[in-house]
């Protein structure tokens, strides 16, 4: 591997880490304060119970998180010094106001976590609202700032605020969001399902599985319109991306989309631009040399597929639920399928990642900066590319066996 290759490769694993640990920052929260609210409406001791579980959970992942976070921000400088001197004065802004939220939710997840007994119960509800918002803000933030490297402007002059009103920031940050949602939502509801096919009926778990589905059937529903509209976007302002995620190396109109071995003429110039004549860039416009990795087109495939199988559940468990008079499927067979369908949301959630990435490559900085021309000029790059690898696969051990303790204890 050459020391570009290093560089790219210590930042991608790094994200791929973190990008679990932000889901989770985001989404469960939201779950917990859930289970807290009801257990203030019933007085039904499994509710607390089920917060406090939550709690912990919520803890561990954010403490992961800041760590992981953090040596990104370092990353970020490190390998990359000629993109932060390019674009440090245009996305120094969101950067900082992603902090502001990060702090906030560490103030407010300490007053949660001991303030059962010395805050009123709606205070400390509030507590956790607040956790789960600056959350979800944080969140927002990095994002506008990953937008910004795909659709950059507002750098002469400096302009910070119009930088986090580019093209790509309203369906990166709504598409990115329903998908932390999504993914964490499936693999809590895999949980607790699994944990009903060995104990059925169990209360505790019909209770978790309850939030979960919450959750995760209208984002699962809801997030394939937000693909939708991301797609567009990028038809109109990363041709090559698209034309990468579709196979389609020439250009012209009636564009076809390709469904295994089915061509649908016109289907990708009207999902494109609602036109079926519209006329769809190719790679041909570009060099080969330039042309995105091929893990691109497969990335969005494996996305688009666990997508719908998701959406497909979803919109079946909503029908089950409305026949059963609003109450949980117990068939066996529907608990296994969400079981099965526990990793989709990571794993589709990450080739997004992938899609969004390098499908951006050769540039940084699209159309602004090339990724090789950004990377660090210091050699032995190989070195912090396996140190951190062995640190990242050892926390991810920790965690997984803290939360899989956890759950066997329920």
């Amino acid at each position: 591997m050459t020391e570009p290759l290093f560089a790219r490769g210590q930042m991608a694993y790094s994200l791929a880490f973190h990008i679990v640990f932000a889901a989770v920052g985001i989404a469960m929260p939201l779950m917990m304060v859930l289970a807290e609210v009801m257990w203030l409406r019933t007085k039904d001791d499994g509710w607390l119970t089920l917060a406090k579980r939550w709690m912990k959970g919520t803890a561990v992942f954010f403490a992961v998180g800041a760590v992981s976070g953090t040596v990104l921000s370092f990353e970020l400088g490190l390998l990359f010094p000629s993109f932060m001197e390019k674009a440090g004065a245009v996305i120094g802004m969101p950067f900082s106001l992603e902090g502001f939220a990060f702090f906030t939710e560490a103030i407010f997840l300490g007053l949660y976590f001991y303030g059962w007994k010395q805050l009123k119960p709606w205070v400390h509800v509030a507590c956790g609202v607040v956790v789960a918002a600056s959350g979800a803000l944080s969140a927002l933030f990095v994002t506008l700032v990953n937008a910004w490297m795909n659709t950059p402007c507002c750098m002469e002059p400096i302009d910070p605020l119009g930088a986090m009103v580019t093209p790509f920031a309203f369906h990166e940050v709504v598409h990115g969001t329903l998908a932390a949602y999504m993914a964490t939502a499936f693999a809590v509801a895999a949980i607790h399902a699994w944990q009903l096919l060995e104990k059925p009926g169990d209360p505790f778990h019909l209770k978790a599985l309850t939030i979960a589905l919450v959750v995760a059937v209208p984002t699962a529903l809801v997030q394939p319109l937000a693909g939708h509209h991301a797609g567009q976007v990028v038809a109109v302002h990363q041709p090559m991306k698209l034309a990468a995620l579709e196979g389609h190396v020439k250009t012209g109109p009636r564009a076809p989309i390709h469904l295994g071995p089915v061509d649908i003429p016109g289907g990708l110039s009207f999902l494109a631009f609602n036109d079926f004549d519209a006329v769809v860039k190719g790679l041909e416009e570009i060099p080969q040399a330039d042309w995105p990795h091929p893990i691109v087109r497969l990335s969005w495939l494996a996305m688009v597929a666990l997508g719908t199988l998701a959406a497909a559940w979803a919109a079946l468990t909503a029908l089950l639920v409305w026949r059963n008079n609003r109450q949980l499927p117990r068939d066996r067979r529907w608990l296994w399928a969400t079981v099965l369908l526990g990793p989709a949301g990571y794993i589709a959630l990450e080739a997004g990642w992938v899609v969004t990435e390098v499908g951006r490559q050769p540039w940084v900085i699209y159309g602004v900066l090339r990724t090789h021309d950004a990377v660090t000029p210091v050699t032995g790059l190989w070195a912090p590319f396996a140190g951190f690898a062995v640190i990242y696969a050892g926390l991810a051990g920790v965690v997984a066996k803290v939360l899989y303790d956890q759950v066997k204890a329920t």
